[in-house]
């Protein structure tokens, strides 16, 4: 490779963007309560109760350097104390909705950088919202 196309090559590596990820699970409980109700909802009517589930997460954040300016080990341990220590709850809601409360968390402490959150109902299925910052 010559000196150019190495140059071009480092220029792509420093400005690609970069995300860590961590992952984690909580128990919850949780429930549908229009599935009682909502006729088009009638084989599912069982979600109208409450019921266990694992929660699974996947969280992405912006880094900015290769040094990673958020450690792994600590954000994952910061993620899991918003539960375990009752700042965030996650029975009776949505995926969407434990996402969207555990973002704001994310945007507090860390502003200014893409997110991308992802929750599963025992890893089977649930949702994966992109917070981007260059789109608001």
């Amino acid at each position: 490779m010559n000196q150019l196309e190495r140059q071009r090559i480092d220029n792509i590596c420093m400005q690609a963007p970069r995300m860590i990820w961590i992952t984690f699970q909580k128990e919850g409980i949780h429930c549908y309560p229009a599935a009682a109700t909502e006729p088009s909802l009638a084989d599912v009517s069982f979600l109208a109760n409450p019921h266990r589930h694992m929660f699974h997460f996947r969280v992405w954040i912006q880094v900015f350097h290769n040094d990673r300016d958020i450690e792994f080990i600590q954000f994952k341990r910061w993620l899991e104390s918003l539960y375990n220590e009752g700042t965030l709850q996650l029975d009776y809601k949505s995926c969407e909705m434990i996402a969207d409360d555990l973002y704001l968390q994310i945007a507090g402490r860390y502003p200014g950088r893409d997110v991308h959150i992802e929750v599963s109902e025992d890893g089977e299925n649930g949702c994966f919202i992109t917070y981007n910052i260059n789109n608001h």
